[in-house]
C-alpha cells in the first residue's frame, strides 16, 4: 500500500484548515516575499513557526523529510557550489578548488530560504482542498480583464491536485522496480528509462480517466460562484505576518 504524501490535502480541524483559503493564498505570497529578504535570524523564528504548524496538522517529520530527500540533496549542492564560487578566508583546498567559509555561509542562507519556501507550499498544499484552490484563484482572477478565470483556475487547481499524486506515482513504480531488484543495475540511463517512461504512461492515463470523469459528469465552466466562509482568524494571521516581514527587516538593519 502506497504511503501518503506530505503534499495531499489531510483532513482536520487545525487553524490553518479553517482558514478562508483567499487568505491563505496571500499568506503564502507574502510569506515567500519576506523569507527570500530574510537573514538567518529571521529565518531560524520562521523554521521554528512552520515546525509548530507542521505538528498541528500532525505530520511527521521523518516522513515528510523521506520525501523530500532529494530536495535536501539539491540544497546541499547549492551550499556546496556557493562555497566554491564565492571568494572569502579558505576553509578547505583541493586541486586547485578552495571551498570558502563566506561561501558556505552565502549558500546555506540560500538553502535555508528555499527550505522554508518548501515547507510553506507544503503547509498550503495539505490544509487546501483542491475545489478551495480553485475557488480563490477565480476570486483573484476575477477583476483582471481579458482572462478566462473559471478556466484558469480549474488549470491551476489540477495542476496543483497533480503534483502529489505524481509523486506518488512515482513512489509505487521506484518500489515496483525495487522489488524486481531493478535497483541493482548500473547503468544510470537505464534506470532513469525505467522509472520515467511507466511514470508518464501513468500520468498521462490518470489525466485521460479525469478527462473522462469530467465529462461524465456534464462538468462545465457556467457554474455557480463559490461562497466562502472565514472563520474569523484571518486578519491575526495577516497582521502575524506583517509582523514577521518587519522583525526580519528590523533585524538585518541591526546585523
Amino acid at each position: 500500500m502506497a504511503t501518503l504524501n506530505p503534499f495531499m490535502f489531510r483532513p482536520g480541524s487545525s487553524s490553518l484548515h479553517c482558514l478562508d483559503p483567499r487568505c491563505k493564498f496571500f499568506l503564502v505570497c507574502m510569506m515567500s516575499l519576506a523569507i527570500l529578504n530574510a537573514g538567518f535570524p529571521a529565518c531560524f523564528i520562521c523554521l521554528v513557526i512552520l515546525f509548530f504548524f507542521l505538528k498541528q496538522i500532525r505530520l511527521p517529520m521523518g516522513h515528510t523529510l523521506k520525501h523530500l530527500k532529494y530536495f535536501i540533496l539539491l540544497l546541499s549542492l547549492i551550499i556546496l557550489a556557493r562555497g566554491m564560487a564565492i571568494p572569502g578566508n579558505s576553509l578547505a583546498s583541493f586541486h586547485g578548488i578552495t571551498i570558502s567559509s563566506q561561501g558556505l555561509y552565502q549558500g546555506a542562507l540560500v538553502a535555508l530560504r528555499f527550505f522554508l519556501v518548501m515547507i510553506t507550499g507544503l503547509l498550503f498544499s495539505a490544509t487546501t482542498r483542491s475545489a478551495s484552490l480553485k475557488n480563490a484563484a477565480q476570486w483573484y482572477l476575477k477583476p483582471i480583464p481579458f482572462v478566462p478565470e473559471k478556466r484558469v483556475a480549474v488549470m491551476i487547481s489540477l495542476a496543483l491536485g497533480f503534483l502529489p499524486l505524481i509523486l506518488q506515482q512515482a513512489e509505487e513504480t521506484r518500489n515496483a522496480i525495487h522489488s524486481r531488484c531493478g535497483n541493482l543495475e548500473k547503468n544510470p540511463v537505464k534506470r532513469f528509462t525505467r522509472l520515467t517512461l511507466p511514470l508518464l504512461k501513468k500520468t498521462f492515463l490518470s489525466a485521460d480517466h479525469l478527462i473522462l470523469a469530467m465529462e461524465a459528469r456534464c462538468y462545465g465552466e457556467d457554474r455557480t460562484d463559490p461562497e466562502f466562509e472565514p472563520s474569523g482568524k484571518e486578519t491575526i494571521f495577516i497582521i502575524a505576518v506583517l509582523g514577521f516581514w518587519i522583525c526580519s527587516l528590523f533585524l538585518e538593519s541591526c546585523i
